[in-house]
């Protein structure tokens, strides 16, 4: 196991209660299953709701959660909204438990390489 490496004590308060913030938004299933779902990829508000299965109004709610929180970013074409992982950071933990706790026999790719 790799060594972690020393840090300030201001600097590591800081650093963990961002971290903290940021696994309590990763904390609910659903958003967790959203995450999971925009680690594959871009996908719009409709998409979301037929794979998650959840009704608009509920998605969309842990939707304005992840979006204020920064975790996701959005584009609009004409009325549909996008979304997608908003940086490397939420794309790397979720690339993270997923392999811990989604692991397939073919080792499907949810990275955003495109």
């Amino acid at each position: 196991m790799a060594k972690l490496a020393t840090m300030n004590i201001d600097v590591f308060k800081d650093k963990a209660i961002a971290a903290a913030d940021l696994l309590k938004m990763m904390g609910s299933e659903r958003r967790l299953m959203i995450l999971c779902q925009l680690g594959r990829g871009e996908k719009s508000v409709g998409e979301l709701e037929s794979l998650i299965g959840l009704k608009q109004s509920a998605l969309s709610q842990h939707l304005a959660k992840l979006r204020a929180q920064k975790l996701v970013k959005t584009r609009r074409v004409s009325q549909t909204i996008f979304y997608s992982l908003a940086s490397q950071e939420v794309e790397q933990i979720i690339l993270t438990l997923y392999g811990l706790y989604c692991p397939t026999d073919q080792n499907e790719d949810i990275s955003n390489d495109d």
